[in-house]
């Protein structure tokens, strides 16, 4: 099962499991091994898409402080003096299959503004 996440953040899942009696959550930090560009395509959220090419990093991560501070990078609310755009965060992952049918959450953290995140092709949602 490949996962696709296009945001810029620290990702946690939390598996919730029904147990006899009681609930178990699991936590996983999913911070390692994500896939990055600084690029905007549409075919970037597809599942089939080949993602070799791009930069392997671990979150968090701010690819606009990697940039060069100049007077030529809006000073407004979208800029402060570092280069803008639209950055993609990928992750690709497998679930055992006794985990089939469970509840999953997921929770982002450190996500400035305007992120969008798709799973396995499918939106699930902006902040």
């Amino acid at each position: 099962m490949r996962k696709y996440i296009t945001v810029s953040i620290l990702f946690m899942m939390i598996l919730h499991a029904a147990c006899t009696r009681r609930e178990v959550r699991y936590r996983v930090n999913f911070g390692n091994d994500w896939k990055f560009i600084l690029a905007d395509r549409d075919e970037f959220r597809e599942p089939g898409f080949d993602d070799s090419g791009w930069r392997i990093i671990s979150l968090p991560h701010d690819w606009s402080i990697e940039g060069e501070f100049s007077d030529k990078h809006p000073a407004t609310v979208s800029g402060g003096a570092l280069p803008g755009g639209i950055g993609w965060y990928r992750k690709t992952f497998s679930l055992d299959s006794k985990k089939a049918g469970k509840l999953f959450n997921i929770e982002f953290d450190g996500v400035y503004r305007n992120s969008e995140v798709w799973i396995n092709g499918n939106y699930l949602g902006k902040s």
